[in-house]
């Protein structure tokens, strides 16, 4: 199991690599809901969103060997781009399958982070099975994007530095895709705030942790339709699944619709660019889906802003 310790660690590691990004408030926003909302702002971290800090803890960590040959991992695009990263900081050839519909724009930088890119129809073909021979042909390492020790601890450092900022949350809301950065964040929010409750959020599409997190055993949802790329998980992992169990609260969704609204809101009022993975968080704060006490202090941790802006504006006209 992964510990705050490991969060710890994980955070020396990334100190001068890492950005540590913004909290950003809004007293619009805090009228609006009836309490302070304090915004972590990973959208503006390196390569556009929270998974380089795990990526980069995990890789920094190779045996020398390991990091001649080189790793694989397989993402809908910001894993994909947080590998191939830190790929190149840190000398690691890194090969990334991605499915043949992955947004234009993160294909596009993960190419641009000097990875070898392998796309495939994620109709016809296993993502993971892909990945597992094209390793044992090449001798490659797998990182995988979330159910990993160094994978969660990496991505807990952003609530971690949430926390030591706001000295203390009553709240803290975050996305949930397979889980790395909830488990690692309810660890981090557990340790320095045990009376924070630890809420993830969801798309409606794919509520496979929901369901999950009720029965006490693991849902999959295969495909699931949703915007949120990033949270087309068809389940929680292994290592995820149990610490979300153990640590976390509750668990909420949201709609595309209201993801939609919920990112021109941000950009309008915040002026932040939040793809909709990474806008599930403050679409659970702003849609009502959690009840709030007058003068609670909220975290919310924004995941990502790798959005295809032409995609966005299409979104956007669907605004009534």
């Amino acid at each position: 199991m992964v510990t705050f310790a490991d969060i710890q660690a994980a955070a020396k590691r990334l100190q001068g690599i890492a950005h540590r990004t913004p909290v950003v408030r809004s007293e619009t926003v805090d009228r609006r809901v009836g309490a302070q909302v304090y915004f972590k702002c990973e959208n503006l971290q390196r390569m556009g969103a929270f998974k380089f800090r795990g990526a980069y803890n995990a890789l920094s960590q190779l045996e020398a060997d390991q990091a001649k040959r080189g790793v694989i991992a397989y993402s809908s695009g910001n894993h994909a781009q947080a590998v191939a990263l830190a790929g190149r900081l840190l000398g690691i050839p890194s090969t990334i399958v991605m499915p043949q519909d992955a947004p234009a724009v993160k294909l596009a930088a993960t190419r641009g982070y000097g990875a070898h890119v392998v796309t495939y129809d994620k109709l016809a073909v296993s993502r993971e099975a892909l990945t597992a021979r094209l390793a044992l042909e090449q001798g490659l390492t797998v990182i995988p994007p979330f159910d990993h020790p160094w994978i969660i601890a990496g991505q807990g450092t952003a609530a971690l530095e949430l926390l030591e900022e706001t000295r203390g949350l009553d709240l803290l809301l975050v996305c949930l895709g397979g889980g790395g950065l909830l488990s690692g964040s309810a660890i981090a929010a557990k340790a320095l705030a045990p009376r924070c409750k630890v809420i993830g959020v969801e798309p409606e599409a794919g509520n496979d942790g929901q369901q999950s997190f009720r029965s006490g055993a693991l849902v999959t949802i295969a495909h699931p339709e949703t915007i949120a790329d990033g949270a087309r998980t068809v389940c929680l992992g292994q290592l995820t699944f149990p610490i979300i169990q153990q640590h976390v609260d509750a668990l909420v969704t949201v709609s595309d619709a209201e993801l939609i609204s919920t990112m021109f809101y941000l950009m309008e009022r915040l002026k932040l660019v939040v793809e909709p993975t990474g806008a599930l968080a403050a679409a659970a704060l702003l849609h009502g889906k959690i009840p709030l006490s007058a003068g609670q202090r909220v975290g919310v941790l924004i995941s990502g802003g790798n959005v295809d802006l032409r995609q966005l504006a299409t979104w956007f006209g669907q605004i009534n």
